[in-house]
């Protein structure tokens, strides 16, 4: 889709493109300061070269769309730096393009890119300092030895760009420009020039004598601030300050973070997740290749080089790899992507903790579930053992006993038994209260537990898993209150909601004990203590609440009903 109120976008320019349009920006430029100025075609060179340097800027990506409005503002900059050019003009615009130029060098992938800037800066300041500074004095004359040089032996240097073939650079990419070392390049150059001019009005002194003494004295200032910049004597140096604005560079740090958030919800794996993560850096101009280092493993992802640099980024440590050794800011920068990168890694490795801590809960609380269940069943079978020996097995309420109670027995071992082997694939529903109640009374006939209703139960529905669960462990924690010496009586009573109640007249749970009952394990002298906490945890999980309704002696009463 075309946009409909702009100005068409100009495909990105190749490593070699952009090589072509440097070298015919620095041409036009040369014919129209050194041939045509003065003259009205110098002008449509000045525009040609301003059309040129529109193309092989840096600064703006290529492929966007540009707004009218924002197209005609820059075509009339254009015109009017053609129209009105002078040399004050002429002469801050190299400073500006040298410093483009040689703040692009520290992001050069290659020796051939490299070689194409310095070429660049070489010529820029050369004419700057030989031909346009001498034109700004107010009484001089450009020697006839540097007037040869400036029109037949620069141009060799623009030349030499047309001919150099582009590095290995896919078109697109980004031309890295560090921002810090084109300001200070800029300045220094503006210094270089002012001074000398300064020394000439003023003095009016030997203009070669003038440059020198300009260049001794930002020797001797560019000497002091590199101490400043890493005095190694307790203090940080100023590159810690200057560099924390500069995280530009050609890699948008929104963008990164957001192909790391897509690469996080994507992998689940946190060493995949790592890998790929390094893998996606290694389009950045200035890298060939990175390893890193984990407690669970190690790896490496593309080329190892001369140039290395080493960031802690908490449980990763990564060892980046570069064309060039890295500036100020670029390693500013990446720091910040390694120490993001190392958090994500960090979060997934809490993740699947957290995920296998979860499922390991689980198969401890299914486990424990069924094993309470099994214990339940156990003490059904106890029972009948028991009966057997006090009635014999000839009686006839001992034979329909067992004729009611082990089928059901059997019923209920298979369904544990299923649930052990795939408990997420077995439930056994909601039925009707009053078939499941007419089941409980047959299954305890014969046992110190009476069965009460209150209201009516018919046509009410309850999850019998839990109910069954929770009365089987209420119950045989009640009757072994008899195996200590004193008869129990227990009665159970449903009444609608559903609600069940359970109480026995034995001694009440001590107050020590009572505090963490439900909550938490605790130690009894039938155990380790864990059925009413699972049964509790159960009665949770299904929207119920399991409480100790009274705690008294002679009236301990527990109470299942509808949580809220």
């Amino acid at each position: 889709m075309q946009p409909a109120a702009g100005i068409r976008r100009i495909p990105a320019a190749s490593s070699r493109n952009q090589n072509v349009l440097l070298s015919g920006m620095l041409i036009t430029l040369y014919g129209a300061i050194v041939w045509g100025a003065g003259e009205w075609w110098g002008r449509g060179l000045l525009l040609a070269h301003f059309g040129l340097f529109l193309m092989w800027q840096p600064v703006w990506r290529g492929e966007r769309d540009i707004p009218a409005t924002r197209a005609l503002l820059v075509l009339g900059l254009g015109v009017l730096f053609a129209v009105a050019g002078n040399w004050w003009l002429i002469g801050t615009w190299i400073a500006v393009l040298f410093g483009l130029i040689g703040g692009s060098v520290a992001g050069s992938t290659g020796r051939k890119g490299s070689a194409v800037s310095m070429l660049g800066a070489v010529y820029l300041i050369a004419m700057l300092l030989t031909w346009v500074v001498p034109h700004l004095f107010t009484y001089y004359e450009i020697e006839p030895a540097a007037d040869i040089v400036v029109r037949y032996g620069l141009p060799l240097l623009p030349a030499l760009i047309l001919v150099i073939p582009g590095d290995a650079r896919k078109p697109g990419d980004p031309v890295i420009v560090d921002l810090f070392y084109s300001v200070v390049l800029f300045l220094l150059v503006v210094a270089l020039a002012l001074g000398s001019f300064v020394i000439q009005e003023v003095a009016h002194g030997q203009y070669l004598l003038g440059l020198a003494q300009v260049l001794m004295v930002i020797a001797l200032l560019l000497a002091g601030l590199s101490w400043l910049w890493n005095p190694r004597a307790g203090f940080s140096g100023i590159h810690t300050l200057l560099s924390r604005y500069l995280l530009g560079l050609g890699l948008p740090f929104e963008q990164r973070m957001r192909r790391l958030a897509r690469l996080a919800q994507s992998e689940a794996q946190s060493e995949q997740f790592l890998r790929g993560a390094l893998s996606d850096m290694q389009d950045l101009p200035w890298v060939t290749g990175f390893a890193w280092a984990t407690k669970m493993s190690a790896g490496a992802v593309g080329k190892e080089s001369a140039h290395v640099e080493r960031f802690d980024a908490g449980p990763v440590e990564v060892t980046m790899y570069s064309v060039a050794p890295c500036s100020p800011a670029i390693l500013l920068h990446m720091n910040l992507l390694m120490q993001m990168v190392g958090h994500f890694y960090e979060a997934q490795r809490q993740e699947k903790l957290r995920q296998q801590s979860a499922y390991t809960r689980a198969i401890y609380e299914t486990g424990a579930r069924l094993t309470h269940d099994i214990k339940n069943l156990l003490q059904s079978l106890r029972s009948l053992c028991a009966a057997a020996e006090m009635r014999g097995a000839d009686d006839d309420a001992f034979r329909a006993l067992v004729q009611r109670q082990l089928p059901q027995i059997t019923k209920r071992l298979g369904s544990t038994l299923e649930k052990l082997r795939s408990p997420e694939l077995v439930t056994d529903g909601d039925v009707e209260a009053s078939i499941w109640w007419r089941t409980l009374q047959s299954r305890y006939t014969g046992r110190s537990v009476v069965f009460e209703t209150e209201g009516q139960i018919t046509g009410m529905e309850l999850p019998v898993e839990l109910f069954d669960s929770t009365i089987d462990t209420l119950i045989e924690n009640a009757l072994y209150k008899e195996a200590l010496g004193a008869p129990v009586r227990v009665s159970v009573m449903l009444t609608a909601g559903p609600r069940l109640r359970i109480c026995d007249d034995g001694a009440a749970v001590p107050a020590a004990i009572a505090t963490q009952l439900l909550k938490a394990p605790v130690a009894s002298e039938s155990g380790l203590g864990v059925g009413l906490y699972q049964a509790a945890t159960f009665a949770r999980q299904s929207g119920y609440a399991l409480t100790l309704a009274e705690n008294r002696a002679g009236r301990v009463c527990f109470e299942l009903m509808r949580a809220g």
